[in-house]
């Protein structure tokens, strides 16, 4: 039988046919994609062939064959463990959930997922999350990174999933498609999910308090079926997101801004970091490239995970003592 993995705990697989049934599959022995080592074989969205085991009639198989996949979203963890993760395939489209404070997602992390998605080919979708409790100063920051991105040609929402906010605009651009919702814990992935369709009533949790940040809801990944002719993927929080297996002469491809003015640097193997005449460090200095992005560039170039790891925390912290103090 073929179907498609909507859920993976590591060692049990959901799998839902084309005559709507759902199995429970196991893999047997070794699993290894090629050219892939992760630490799951197998990732939500993936389509297989499993045989059904005689066990009392019950629904459950065991997985033999993964169907080759038109796409995949993988990230390296920036903890010492460094260990490779699948987090889903077969994705139409990606929205990173982004909030400004309540927990602080970093440029560095945003960047690094935009060029990830590059990397697979994945159309990728920014989404700020909470504008409604967003005050002066943070609406500014919110507004100057939405600028940011929107000027590289990213798509941008604006959504408030409490208060009903950008939802129908979002809908429209999941309709007849695979989403697949990602971002730190906390940006409210579960809580947007469940006021896109009521029904599935995903657990959510408050934002802690002492460290502002999110507390983990969703354990496993898992596709849903939605009501407007659309399914989505919500998937656990992470922290940080490494990249992986990139040649230091093709990252900068994947920042597009980057990309449509490399041509226009003197040495076509330029790194736009100590090279003459580079477009892209003369587009740094008249303000047309963002600085921030030119930072994670050279984090990325220079396999810079310990700057990366401080920033995310030192970010964590300071939104810490300002939660404090106010």
């Amino acid at each position: 039988m073929t179907g498609t993995v909507y859920k993976s705990t590591g060692s049990w697989y959901t799998v839902k046919t084309n005559e709507n049934k759902f199995f429970e599959c196991r893999i047997k022995g070794k699993f290894r994609m090629q050219g892939i080592k992760s630490t799951n074989p197998i990732a939500v969205g993936d389509v297989v062939d499993f045989d059904v085991d005689n066990v009392d009639e019950a629904n459950i198989g065991t997985i033999h064959n993964i169907h080759e996949r038109k796409n995949y979203i993988v990230r390296k963890s920036v903890n010492l463990s460094k260990q490779t993760h699948i987090i889903a395939a077969n994705i139409d489209v990606v929205f990173l959930l982004v909030t400004i404070n309540n927990p602080v997602t970093t440029t560095s992390f945003i960047d690094r997922f935009l060029v990830t998605a590059e990397a697979y080919g994945i159309e990728a979708v920014v989404v700020f999350n909470k504008i409604d409790t967003y005050k002066e100063n943070t609406l500014d920051e919110q507004l100057f990174l939405q600028y940011t991105y929107e000027q590289i040609g990213y798509k941008c929402l604006r959504v408030s999933a409490t208060e009903n906010k950008g939802l129908d605009q979002l809908k429209e651009m999941m309709i007849g498609k695979v989403s697949m919702f990602s971002g730190h814990s906390g940006v409210g992935k579960s809580t947007l999910v469940n006021a896109l369709e009521p029904t599935l009533n995903l657990k959510t949790k408050q934002i802690s308090d002492q460290h502002q940040q999110g507390l983990h809801t969703t354990t496993f990944a898992e596709m849903f079926d939605l009501s407007f002719d659309a399914r989505i993927i919500d998937t656990p929080g992470i922290r940080g997101f490494g990249i992986v297996d990139m040649e230091k002469q093709e990252i900068g491809d994947y920042f597009p801004e980057f990309f449509a003015l490399k041509e226009n640097c003197k040495f076509n193997n330029c790194l736009h970091k100590e090279e003459p005449q580079c477009a892209i460090k003369d587009a740094l200095e008249n303000d047309e490239i963002a600085w921030s992005r030119y930072k994670t560039y050279l984090q990325l170039l220079e396999g810079d995970e310990d700057n990366y790891r401080n920033d995310i925390y030192g970010e964590e912290r300071a939104a810490s003592d300002e939660t404090r103090k106010s």
